[in-house]
Parts: structure tokens; C-alpha cells; sequence
């Protein structure tokens, strides 16, 4: 019973936003619609058990003409309940469906907000989210339109089925209440919570499995390559074996709980003919009450121990309920919540790229890659980062990007829409090729000339042919080299011209005169360009260099100052023990 209260209060608080909005307050009309058919459906089930009876005491008497007259009666209840029937199914998925809509918009807004989606992966509680979002969501909404009207119909049942059977024997009313009281509590007591936690474990265990072969399909070149076949079969065997384990505990369980549930089941269909018999062989009643009594004490015993009957549903249904309330939870408090002591690296509104006594950390605020930052970054200022394996280089792009803020200081950048992050490894959406250059501007309508124009800028002047036309999609992730791809991204910042522009590595699969025409390209913009590349040829497209020199040290110096050569001296030609000169000056 704790249990059920428990998962009652979960539910509640995930149905309270739906149910009070605007959208909810209209689907509470469907829902008294639904109490109203509920309520007809009720008393068809009444009218159909006592048309049950009246065959049975007619065939027993022989009246030809009682028997056809309930078999007219039965008919004429046949018309009205098909059409009432198929009403109340039609209403109660439109329900669930208007839940979900609204709940799965609700979670998705959550999940891309503050780049939440991108923070989840420090998140070792929260498990794949898509299964949450697409499954989950689904389950608890449908289930949870079907527990309340399947409780309700209970309530109804009992109340218009209980008056049938007093009116036959009060005894068995009296018994039923004390024998379903008795095997609710002994099921939850002994069955509920342990089947609760094999039911999270196995949709945990199965989204993990599925996981797992996703992961084998997005990275079937590289496996191939490597030749890791037998790796990747043992991992993904190992996952299976996993939920197979998982899956045997849980039908151990099921059998446990099967054998008391069909015991008691079976029993129940013999009792209320054991308790009548005696009163129909003495002739005080008809045979049919016997049939009568049976349907009436099924429809109250069944709607009496109707948790026990659905013990495995609610089982699956609190593993979505948990699952949700968790996902929704750290979703709300993403971008909240700051570091073990409070810290976390203040984001402003400021013109120019500037740092202000930035200390960079890990997420989880294990490592300091960058101690006391202060640097500023004007427009036209180009700027190249150096350093080693490690370091901190791709980190400190992230943070620009505002991806982490793990750590202490201030960081002024313009807004968002003014920087444009390219990755090593270039993200290719699902769609056209006018779509991939117009990314992430999806609303702007790129003409084929402008098109065409910014691909042959980019060494890219036969990919509309490859295409078939700029509105032909095709698998860019397979069709394009690494390369290609690259260049690709390019196109999208010379069409977007943002102020600045965060390179990662951006060229790290171009040849050198592939890598310098796009360098090149960007230098003759007004976009500002903040580069971290291992190739200091380079450094001629920078006006200025931080290089980060390990144990969160680092040094800013002019371009002109960096030795061309690339043979990598100490400090870019500045030595070590001019450092804090270094810094003092550029701190101004």
C-alpha cells in the first residue's frame, strides 16, 4: 500500500502542469465524457449479466416465449453498447494523446534549453533520455488516462453489482470485501516492491542493449576498419546478457506472482455457485441466479482486486513514472545548479571575447586546465591556441561556447547568435543540401546562386551535381569525406558572417592548400577568428597567440613574435621568466 500511495503522489506531480494549463482544462471535457460513457457502460454490463440469467431460467423452465423475448432485449442492449463501446476507446486514447503531445513538448523544451541535452552526459543517473522521452512519456500518459477509468469502472461495478449480489446473499458480499482486502495487501507486501525495481532495470537494460547496436550502425566504417568485429560482438553480447539476466529474475518473479494470482482466480469462479447451489436445488431460486450471481461476483471481485490484477501493468507503469520524474528533474536544474562550492564561471554580455580571471575546470571540477585567464579578444583580433595534447585547448573553446562553466571568473562574449562553434568533426543534419548550408539558420532561404557561389569558395563546386540539386537529400554523413564535410562547414560561416568563429580543428583533415584558401576565405570577412590547430603555418591569419604551457599556465603574446619555423620554442620566442611580464601587460 505504501507503494501505491507512493506512486500515486509521483503521478500526481507529473499530470499537475497538464491537467491545470489551458490545453488541460479542454481535456477535462473529454474526461467527463468518458466518466459518462463509464457510467453507461456500467449499467449495459448490468442489463447483459441479468439478460445472462433470464436465458438460464428460461431454458431450465422451457417458456419458449421468455427466452425469445430476452434474447430481443439482448439484441436491442447489442446496438446501444457497440457504438458506446467503440466511443469510450475513441475518447480515452484522445486523452492520453493530448497528455502526451503536451508533457513530451514540455520535456523537450527542458532538454534543449541551456544546451541540457549536452550537460546530461556528466549526468551518470540519467540514462538514455531518448527512451525516456519517446517510450517512457507514452507509457505513463496512456497508462495513466487507462488506471483511473479502470479504477473508476471499479467503483461503479462495486456499487451496481454489489446491489445485485445483496439482493442474492449478503454473506458473499461481506466475504468478497474481506477476501480482496486480505490478497491485495499479502500481493504488494511480498510481489510489489521488488517487481517495481526488475521492471526500471529492464527498460534501463533493454535502452542500453538497443544503445549498444545503434552504435555498431553509426560506426560501421571505423569497426570495419579496425577489424574490431569480435570486440563489438562481445560488448554487445555482454549488454544481452545483462537484460537476459535481468530478464530471467523478472519472470521468476512473474511466475511467483502468476501461481498466487491464478490460484485465487480459479477459486473464486467455484465459490459463488457453491454458496447459491444449496438454494437452488431447494427451488427458492431459479437457476439462473446462479448465472447471475457468478457474472455479479466476478464484475465486484475483479474491481475489488483489480491492483492484484494489475500488479505487472503497475509494476512497468512506476518504472516510466521514476524514470520521467528523474529525467524532468535534472532537466529542471540544468544550468542551475553550480560546483561543489558554489563556483561556476560567470557568463556577460560584452562586446569583445574577453576573459577576466578565468579558472577553467573539468565538469565534474576534478582538473584545472586553465588557472586566472585574463586576455581580451577585439574584433579583427584574430587569435591562435597553442599547446600541447591535453592542455586544456579544445576545453577553453568549449567554454567561449558556453558549454562549460566549470570553474571561477567572467568571461564576456557577444551573444549567442553572433559565435559559430566548428568541431573537428562536422555535424551533418538529416535533410537537403540547401538545409546543410543554411544550418543552423533553418528559416533562411538560401537561392541557388548564392548557393552555388559559397560552395565553389570552398572547393566544393560539384556537390549541387552529386546532390541532385541544392533540394536533393542524400546520407552526407556517408557520401562526403571527412574533408568534404569540413569544407562544407566553412561554406555554412561564410554565408552566416558571424562576428566570431570558434575553430577546432576545423581543418585538421584538409591538405595545406585547401586549409589556407578556407583560412583565407574567413581572414578576407569581418568575422573574427579563434582557432586552436597543431599547424603553425597558420599563425599568419592571427594577429595574436595564447599558448597554454601545462599546470593551468599560459601565455599571450603578438602573432609576429611566434617562430615561424614550427620548431616550437619555449613560449613562442617569449621566455619562460617573462612570463608574468607577459601577463601584466596584457592584463591591461
Amino acid at each position: 500500500m505504501k507503494l501505491n500511495l507512493h506512486l500515486l503522489k509521483q503521478a500526481l506531480l507529473i499530470a499537475k502542469p497538464f491537467w491545470v494549463s489551458k490545453g488541460g482544462r479542454k481535456s477535462w471535457w473529454l474526461l467527463g465524457l468518458l466518466i459518462l460513457l463509464l457510467l453507461a457502460d456500467t449499467q449495459l454490463n448490468v442489463w447483459f449479466n441479468a439478460q445472462a440469467g433470464e436465458f438460464a431460467s428460461a431454458l431450465a423452465a422451457r417458456e419458449a416465449g421468455r427466452f425469445w423475448h430476452s434474447v430481443r432485449i439482448y439484441l436491442l442492449l447489442l446496438l446501444i453498447a457497440v457504438p458506446e463501446y467503440s466511443a469510450y476507446y475513441f475518447v480515452r486514447d484522445r486523452v492520453g494523446m493530448h497528455w502526451r503531445k503536451a508533457l513530451s513538448l514540455r520535456v523537450l523544451e527542458r532538454y534543449f534549453r541551456n544546451h541540457a541535452f549536452y550537460q546530461l552526459h556528466a549526468e551518470a543517473a540519467i540514462d538514455n533520455p531518448d527512451q525516456r522521452i519517446a517510450e517512457d512519456i507514452n507509457s505513463i500518459t496512456q497508462q495513466s488516462v487507462n488506471f483511473v477509468l479502470v479504477l473508476t469502472t471499479a467503483v461503479f461495478q462495486i456499487v451496481a453489482f454489489g446491489h445485485v449480489l445483496w439482493g442474492i446473499s449478503g454473506y458473499l458480499v461481506l466475504f468478497l470485501v474481506l477476501y480482496a482486502t486480505t490478497v491485495t495487501m499479502l500481493t504488494y507486501g511480498v510481489f510489489g516492491a521488488k517487481m517495481v525495481s526488475l521492471y526500471y532495470q529492464q527498460r534501463r537494460k533493454e535502452a542500453n542493449f538497443r544503445f549498444g547496436l545503434v552504435r555498431v550502425r553509426e560506426n560501421a566504417e571505423f569497426i570495419a576498419l579496425y577489424h574490431g568485429e569480435k570486440q563489438e560482438l562481445a560488448r554487445v553480447q555482454s549488454l544481452y546478457g545483462i537484460l537476459f539476466e535481468n530478464y530471467m529474475r523478472r519472470t521468476r518473479w512473474q511466475f511467483g506472482l502468476n501461481f498466487f494470482q491464478y490460484t485465487h482466480s480459479l477459486l473464486m469462479a467455484l465459490l459463488p455457485s457453491i454458496v447459491i447451489a444449496p438454494r437452488v436445488l431447494s427451488g427458492e431460486l431459479e437457476v439462473g441466479r446462479i448465472v447471475q450471481a457468478t457474472g455479479a461476483f466476478a464484475a465486484i471481485m475483479g474491481s475489488l482486486t483489480i491492483l492484484v490484477d494489475n500488479m505487472e501493468s503497475l509494476a512497468g507503469f512506476a518504472a516510466g513514472i521514476q524514470r520521467v520524474k528523474t529525467l524532468n528533474s535534472h532537466l529542471k536544474r540544468l544550468g542551475v545548479a553550480a560546483g561543489p562550492a558554489g563556483d561556476r564561471i560567470a557568463m556577460v554580455r560584452s562586446e569583445r571575447l574577453q576573459f577576466d580571471k578565468v579558472t577553467l575546470q573539468t565538469p565534474n571540477y576534478e582538473r584545472t586546465l586553465i588557472r586566472e585567464l585574463t586576455a581580451s579578444v577585439g574584433s579583427g583580433e584574430n587569435l591562435m591556441i597553442l599547446g600541447g595534447s591535453g592542455l586544456g585547448k579544445s576545453s577553453l573553446l568549449r567554454m567561449m561556447a558556453g558549454l562549460w562553466n566549470s570553474g571561477t571568473g567572467t568571461i564576456g562574449r557577444p551573444d549567442a547568435g553572433d559565435l559559430l562553434f566548428l568541431p573537428q568533426h562536422t555535424y551533418m543534419i538529416v535533410g537537403t543540401l540547401r538545409e546543410q548550408l543554411s544550418y543552423p539558420n533553418l528559416g533562411r532561404v538560401l537561392g541557388d546562386e548564392e548557393s552555388r557561389e559559397v560552395l565553389e569558395r570552398v572547393n566544393l563546386g560539384d556537390l549541387e551535381v552529386r546532390c541532385g540539386g541544392f533540394d536533393g537529400a542524400i546520407d552526407f554523413e556517408k557520401v562526403l569525406s571527412v574533408g568534404e564535410r569540413q569544407r562544407l562547414a566553412f561554406a555554412r560561416v561564410l554565408l552566416k558572417n558571424p562576428r566570431y568563429v570558434l575553430l577546432d580543428e576545423a581543418t585538421s583533415a584538409l591538405d595545406r592548400e585547401n586549409e589556407e584558401a578556407l583560412y583565407g576565405a574567413l581572414a578576407a570577412t569581418s568575422t573574427t577568428i579563434v582557432s586552436v590547430t597543431h599547424h603553425p603555418e597558420l599563425v599568419k591569419f592571427h594577429s595574436q597567440i595564447l599558448e597554454l604551457t601545462g599546470d593551468g599556465g599560459w601565455l599571450v603574446y603578438p602573432a609576429g613574435r611566434f617562430g615561424m619555423d614550427g620548431s616550437g620554442q619555449e613560449a613562442g620566442g617569449v621566455p619562460r621568466h617573462e612570463e608574468e611580464a607577459v601577463r601584466a601587460k596584457n592584463a591591461k
